[in-house]
C-alpha cells in the first residue's frame, strides 16, 4: 500500500481528514511525529499527505517545524449556512456590554459542547472556553443548559456513562444531576459553581429556536448562551439570570427569522 499507511483498508480521503482531525484545542500544534501518533497512520503517510495539506493552505508549518490548522480551513467555515453566529453575536456583545462579565456561545456537539463564539474583556474571570474549544456537557453552564432539554435516552445514555470530574465540586452523580436537569428545565438556566474551574461560576440559557413546534411541542435549543463571573461574586449572579434569558430569547427570535428567510 502506497505510504505505507497502518491501515491499508483507509482512503486517501479518510487519512486526510485524520490529519486534520487530530488538531483540537487541546492539540493546536503538533510534529509530524505527534500526528502520526494521534491518527494512527505511518510517518510516512503522514509526511506525505501533510506536505500535500499544507501546499493547499489546510495546514501551515511554523518556524520550529509543527503543524497548525491553515486560514483556507477557516475561509470555508465561513460558507456554512447555519446563521447562528451572525444572528448571535450583537447580543452577545450588548449582554457582555451591559454586565461586563465573559459570555460565550455554545452547540452540542455528540456528548460534549462546542464554543462557536466568545466576547470577553481583560478584567473579566479568565474561563477555559474559547472560539473552536470542547468542554463536557455536565460540569458547565452552557452544557447542563442543552443537556437538560435532551430527549429522555439521550440524558440516560449520558449519566450512565463514566463523567469526568474536572473539579472537586463537579456533580457526577447520576441520580443528582438528574435532578438538577429537571431544575433547569423548570426554571430555564442552569447554574454551575467552580464545576468545571476553580474560581469562576457561570449561568446559561438554552436558544429555543429549534423546530418549528408541532403538536404543542416547545422548540428545541439550537445553542446555549453562558455568563461567567468570578466564585467571589456568586452572589451577584441571580441578578444576571434575567438579562441573561432576555438575550437568549432575542437570538432565538432572530435565528427563527433567519432560517425562515433561507
Amino acid at each position: 500500500m502506497a505510504g505505507g499507511a497502518r491501515d491499508p483498508g483507509r482512503s486517501v480521503t479518510s487519512r486526510a481528514l485524520a490529519i486534520l482531525g487530530a488538531f483540537d484545542a487541546r492539540h493546536a500544534r503538533l510534529t509530524l511525529t505527534e500526528i502520526a501518533e494521534r491518527t494512527g497512520l505511518a510517518l510516512s503517510t503522514v509526511h506525505r499527505l501533510a506536505g500535500e495539506l499544507e501546499e493547499w493552505r489546510a495546514l501551515r508549518r511554523g518556524a520550529d517545524g509543527r503543524f497548525q490548522i491553515g486560514r483556507r480551513l477557516w475561509e470555508l467555515g465561513q460558507l456554512a449556512p447555519d446563521p447562528l453566529q451572525e444572528v448571535a453575536h450583537p447580543w452577545l456583545q450588548e449582554l457582555f456590554g451591559g454586565t461586563g462579565e465573559n459570555v460565550h456561545l455554545a452547540v452540542r456537539d455528540g456528548l460534549e459542547v462546542l464554543y462557536v463564539d466568545k466576547v470577553y474583556g481583560k478584567r473579566a474571570v479568565p474561563i477555559l472556553s474559547r472560539t473552536g474549544s470542547r468542554l463536557p456537557m455536565h460540569p458547565t453552564g452552557v452544557g447542563k443548559a442543552l443537556l437538560a432539554y435532551e430527549p429522555g435516552w439521550f440524558v440516560t445514555s449520558y449519566l450512565s456513562r463514566p463523567l469526568e470530574r474536572p473539579t472537586p465540586h463537579t456533580i457526577t452523580e447520576p441520580g443528582r444531576l438528574a435532578r438538577e436537569l429537571a431544575q433547569v428545565r423548570a426554571q430555564g438556566y442552569a447554574t454551575t459553581h467552580e464545576e468545571m474551574t476553580l474560581g469562576s461560576c457561570s449561568a446559561a440559557a438554552p436558544v429555543l429556536a429549534g423546530g418549528p413546534p408541532a403538536g404543542g411541542q416547545a422548540y428545541r435549543p439550537v445553542a446555549a448562551v453562558g455568563i461567567v463571573v468570578s466564585s467571589r461574586r456568586v452572589r451577584e449572579l441571580p441578578r444576571l439570570v434575567e438579562p441573561l434569558l432576555t438575550v437568549a430569547a432575542r437570538i432565538a427570535a432572530d435565528y427563527r427569522v433567519a432560517v425562515a428567510r433561507a
